[in-house]
């Protein structure tokens, strides 16, 4: 199947001015100049998607989102409901990420498992952690390290409270194995091997893990907290963190995250460290929202896309190793969003080289039919 996307701005996510785009089966073919008549010669089926009046830009790469639901810590009615492929689509997040949470006894992995690949199935590239909250991690083969190397879709193990009440309370020399197992797992794997933090609002912000780094062999990069827009104190610990080497996530649960972006911009946080997930689904949380904080971002913060954009699609492909995310260019996958350029709404969705969003309506099953 061939696609074209044309007449559009392109953001790679840095800005390459008017350009089309090209996609070869689930890949990006050409970038630039495309001589249509010579395409149409070929003989061969193509789409064209007309992104005259938009921005065309990488898929969203979510790196956190409880696919089977979180919640329940209230009791069973608060429980959460699994997040849809309707959902991620129509929020323009062609590539996610799952993750347990608190609850490893009413949720499973095998589950979340079942749901990635359901993701998969339906035209999503999705990926998981192994393990949840608590310590020793939750694991499907015995082993974090098995995990990483014999399963294909996990990317490495978490979330692993810190700093809060329903964490564990691991000692270092626990921390450090199981980042330890994670990266050996990931390295023998050829994936990214990172322990992401759940980390809560208790006074030990972020001291655990810069304990490890003095402390212990290992490797500032394989260490990828979350929810560091909790407090002053915290988001200054994780600036901290990320000029060391570590990457540091904020969650856009409570509305309004432009705010922490400066602060980590303006206190000398590494921008390429930064990463902007959803939490879906947790209480207030849906995949929606991730898009809503980058237009937020833009209109009412007035942060240029191209300086945020990088945080919802390069470095979070960076951070997990996945390297046909997160950006466009010749040989990488063919995960495209076109955004109307004044509204910055979602206009049109190609996931794995098949269009899935035409005009903010979502298409069944790609080219064609709508659902």
């Amino acid at each position: 199947m061939l696609t074209l996307l044309r007449n559009g701005v392109l953001l790679t996510p840095a800005p390459a001015a008017d350009a089309s785009v090209l996609l070869v089966g689930e890949r990006v073919g050409r970038l630039g100049d495309v001589d249509e008549a010579a395409l149409a010669a070929l003989g061969l089926p193509y789409a064209v998607v007309d992104a005259r009046g938009g921005f065309i830009l990488p898929g969203l790469v979510d790196p956190h989102e409880h696919l089977i639901g979180a919640g329940g810590e209230k009791g069973f009615a608060t429980r959460r409901p699994e997040v849809s492929v309707e959902q991620l689509l129509l929020a323009g997040i062609t590539t996610v990420v799952g993750c347990l949470g608190t609850d490893g006894v009413t949720r499973h992995l095998g589950a979340l498992v079942g749901k990635v690949q359901q993701l998969v199935a339906e035209g999503v590239s999705a990926f998981l952690y192994t393990g949840g909250f608590h310590v020793p991690p939750l694991t499907l083969t015995g082993s974090v390290t098995e995990d990483l190397v014999l399963i294909e879709r996990v990317l490495g193990v978490g979330e692993l409270a810190i700093s809060d009440v329903r964490s564990s309370h691991p000692t270092l020399d626990e921390l450090a194995r199981v980042v330890s197992s994670a990266m050996v797992g990931g390295r023998t794997a050829g994936k990214a091997g990172v322990t992401h933090f759940h980390v809560g609002p208790g006074r030990g912000l972020l001291k655990p893990l810069h304990a490890l780094l003095d402390n212990y062999e290992i490797v500032p990069e394989c260490l990828y907290i979350t929810h560091a827009n909790r407090s002053d104190e915290l988001m200054d610990d994780a600036i901290a963190l990320s000029r060391r080497g570590g990457y540091v996530d904020v969650d856009t649960v409570d509305p309004g995250i432009g705010r922490w972006i400066r602060y980590y911009l303006e206190h000398g946080g590494a921008a390429e460290r930064l990463t902007v997930s959803s939490d879906a689904h947790t209480a207030g949380a849906e995949p929606a929202r991730l898009h809503q904080e980058l237009v937020s971002m833009v209109r009412e913060h007035g942060l240029p896309l191209e300086q945020v954009l990088p945080f919802f699609t390069a470095n979070p492909a960076a951070a997990l190793k996945l390297r046909g995310k997160g950006r466009l260019a010749p040989g990488l996958d063919g995960d495209v969003v076109v955004l109307d350029r004044h509204s910055l709404e979602v206009v049109h969705v190609v996931a794995r080289g098949r269009w899935r969003v035409r005009d903010g309506r979502l298409l069944a099953g790609g080219q064609g039919d709508e659902a």
